[in-house]
């Protein structure tokens, strides 16, 4: 089995980028489903968090500034390790993320070896 990071990306900048209240609630059954599904699989590697909308980024010659991905109009809305076979099956788990009928863009990535 390999380790795949699910990056969920949130769109932060537009009209639409805070739900309401009731797409909030309506959203937190289905993400729930959705990750003990991937638990009861035993391919949950870690439990999920949720991240805060502030951040730093560090740019050269130490650069700080606040907001994360200041260029950019999305964040980072949340973070899953998993197992799967290959990317294949990593895919097919990310395509369940229930946020993505919300405008959200879900990125799989593979754990490298370190050397």
């Amino acid at each position: 089995m390999n380790e795949f990071l699910i990056v969920i990306h949130r769109d932060l900048t537009s009209k639409d980028a805070t739900p309401s209240p009731e797409q909030m609630q309506a959203s937190i059954k289905p993400f729930q489903d959705w990750i003990g599904g991937i638990a009861a699989q035993n391919k949950l590697v870690n439990p999920p968090k949720r991240w805060d909308l502030g951040g730093r980024v560090i740019k050269q010659n130490n650069t700080v500034i606040n907001g994360p991905y200041a260029e950019i109009k999305e964040s980072v809305g949340g973070l899953l390790l998993i197992r799967a076979s290959d990317y294949d099956e990593a895919v097919e788990i990310a395509k369940g993320c229930p946020v993505l009928k919300w405008g959200a863009v879900v990125e799989v990535r593979m754990a490298m070896p370190t050397a």
